[in-house]
């Protein structure tokens, strides 16, 4: 009886980062090599969540309004922030491309393959990733350096 009194349930710190280590180890090698990353819920899951709860939850003790409101609105929220990331992406790429037909006729250098390339901007294409032409080659609007106006303008 004395012996079984002596375990401890709680792990030392040598053994905390032992397992974190075995698992960090596990983790690499289910997923390639490379370290865990953080998987993100959408809204389709937590829906899933919420429905596997409501249908497994014991009938003599069903959830509470309060918890079942606290979710739905925790729900909302996240469709909410669905929505706003979708729009705040639409923004972006608007200004994106107002930012790449501002350059037109301008002066730009260009970072291309680890080589600056300068050249004045004769055309953009426009979209969620627009392209600058510079002499007669397109590139990523991002992949401007530096733009400034055209010398003898």
């Amino acid at each position: 009886m004395d012996a079984i009194s002596s375990i401890s349930p709680q792990m030392s710190a040598i053994d905390q980062a032992k397992v974190a280590q075995q698992v960090d180890t596990f983790n690499k090698a289910l997923n390639g090599g490379k370290a865990a990353s953080p998987q993100n819920l959408g809204k389709d899951d937590f829906l899933k969540i919420l429905i596997t709860q409501l249908t497994t939850q014991d009938p003599t003790a069903p959830m509470q309004d309060k918890d079942f409101i606290a979710q739905m609105a925790q729900f909302s929220s996240l469709e909410q922030m669905t929505n706003m990331s979708t729009s705040f992406g639409k923004v972006q790429s608007v200004l994106n491309a107002s930012q790449a037909v501002s350059t037109l006729g301008k002066s730009v250098e260009i970072l291309s393959n680890g080589e600056i390339v300068k050249g004045t901007v004769t055309e953009v294409t426009p979209g969620q990733y627009p392209q600058v032409l510079v002499g007669d080659k397109y590139y990523d609007y991002s992949s401007v350096q530096k733009i400034s106006q055209v010398e003898g303008k």
